[in-house]
C-alpha cells in the first residue's frame, strides 16, 4: 500500500514533547506542544518556498514561560477577569485571594500550563489528526468547578481545523467559555503594511484597564468608531489595536471568516469561527517581535464574560453537559 498524503507523529522541541501533523503533497506541518496544546508552528509551500505564517513559542524554554501567551488555548474563560472577581449564582469568587492592588490580575485561563495527554493520533488520506486532553480544571480559589477540555487539532485540504469539547463534570453548573490566541504574519517586517478586513457591526469599548464598559456603553457602532473600523479590508497602518469585535456576519457555509493580507504578494491567511466574538491584538506589548505579527483571537465570548449578565446564559455549562466551539485557518497565495 502507498504512504498516504497525511501523517502524524510525536516529536520533542528541546525537553517539551511536542506533536506534528504533515501534508506530504500539499506542503504543509503543524507543530504543537503537548504543553498548553500551544500551536508552535505552520510551516506552508507559497509559490515555491516555505514559509511559517504561525508566530508561535520558538523554543522549548518559551513553552515553558509562554511569553505573549502566543497560541494559547483559553479555557474556562478567555481575556481578563475584572479586578479577578466575579459572582456565578449568588456566590462571590475570588480568582487571586489575599492579593491586593496592581498584582490582582486573571486572564486566559487555566491550560495554558497542564501539559495535555495525547487522546487519539492519526492519519490518512484525507486529514492528520490530533485529540489532547486535560483534566487540569479543578476545583480551586475562585472556581470551584471541574471541566473536562479536549481539543481536536485537524490538517486537512481546507487547512486547520480546531475543534474544542469542554464537558462539566462537577455537580454544579459552571461558568466557561473557549478562546484561542494564535499570531499570525502574512511577511516580513511590521504589521503596518497589511491589511486586515473584520466582518463586525460593533465595536467592544474598554477602559484603560481593557475591561470592557459596563452595560450598554461597551457596544459601539463601528459606524462612530472610524479608526477602529475593518468592515472593508484596509491597511493596519499606524492603529494600535487590542479590541474585540462583535455582531460578526457568517458567510453563506455558516463561518465568520477574519482575513489577513499581505497586498505585496496576494498571500493571506484567514481565521474562522463558527459564533462568538474576535479580539485583535497588534501586538505592541509583547516581549519579542513587537508588532511583527497580530494575534486574531476567536473566542466563544467576550472578555470579562463572568461579569456580563448579557453573557450568563452563554458561558452557563449545567453538569454532565458539554459544549463545542470550533475555529480554524485558511491559507490563500
Amino acid at each position: 500500500m502507498g504512504a498516504t498524503r497525511y501523517t502524524a507523529r510525536l516529536s520533542r522541541l528541546g525537553d517539551q514533547d511536542i506533536v506534528v501533523l504533515t501534508d506530504v503533497d500539499g506542503g504543509r506541518c503543524i507543530r504543537i506542544a503537548r504543553r498548553g496544546a500551544a500551536l508552535l508552528s505552520f510551516e506552508a509551500d507559497v509559490d515555491g518556498t516555505t514559509r511559517d505564517l504561525a508566530a508561535g513559542y520558538e523554543d522549548a524554554s518559551e513553552i515553558v514561560h509562554r511569553p505573549g501567551s502566543r497560541f494559547a488555548i483559553m479555557v474556562p474563560f478567555a481575556g481578563r477577569i475584572a479586578d479577578a472577581r466575579y459572582d456565578f449564582d449568588g456566590q462571590p469568587q475570588d480568582l487571586d485571594p489575599g492579593v491586593s492592588g496592581a498584582d490582582r490580575a486573571s486572564r486566559h485561563g487555566f491550560v495554558r500550563d497542564a501539559v495535555f495527554e495525547v487522546a487519539d493520533l492519526g492519519a490518512d488520506d484525507d486529514a492528520a489528526r490530533v485529540t489532547l486532553r486535560t483534566s487540569a480544571i479543578r476545583p480551586q480559589p475562585g472556581y470551584p468547578h471541574a471541566i473536562d477540555l479536549a481539543v481536536t487539532f485537524t490538517l486537512d485540504y481546507a487547512g486547520l481545523g480546531l475543534e474544542a469539547v469542554m464537558r462539566n463534570v462537577g455537580d454544579s453548573a459552571a461558568p466557561c467559555f473557549f478562546g484561542w490566541h494564535p499570531y499570525f504574519r502574512v511577511a516580513d517586517g511590521e504589521v503596518d503594511d497589511w491589511q486586515l478586513q473584520i466582518p463586525a457591526q460593533t465595536l467592544i469599548r474598554t477602559g484603560a484597564d481593557l475591561i470592557a464598559l459596563a452595560g450598554a456603553e461597551a457596544h459601539v457602532p463601528l459606524d462612530d468608531a472610524p479608526a477602529l473600523d475593518f468592515r472593508r479590508p484596509r491597511l493596519i497602518g499606524d492603529s494600535i489595536l487590542d479590541q474585540g469585535y462583535t455582531d460578526l456576519a457568517a458567510d453563506a457555509d455558516g463561518r465568520i471568516r477574519t482575513r489577513l493580507v499581505d497586498p505585496a504578494s496576494g498571500f493571506a491567511v484567514t481565521v474562522w469561527q463558527e459564533r462568538g466574538v474576535m479580539h485583535a491584538f497588534t501586538a505592541d506589548t509583547v516581549s519579542r517581535d513587537a508588532r511583527r505579527a497580530i494575534a486574531l483571537e476567536p473566542m466563544e465570548c467576550m472578555a470579562d464574560a463572568f461579569n456580563r449578565p448579557e453573557c450568563a446564559a452563554a458561558i452557563r455549562l449545567e453538569p454532565g453537559a458539554e459544549r463545542i466551539f470550533r475555529c480554524g485557518v485558511e491559507i490563500e497565495s
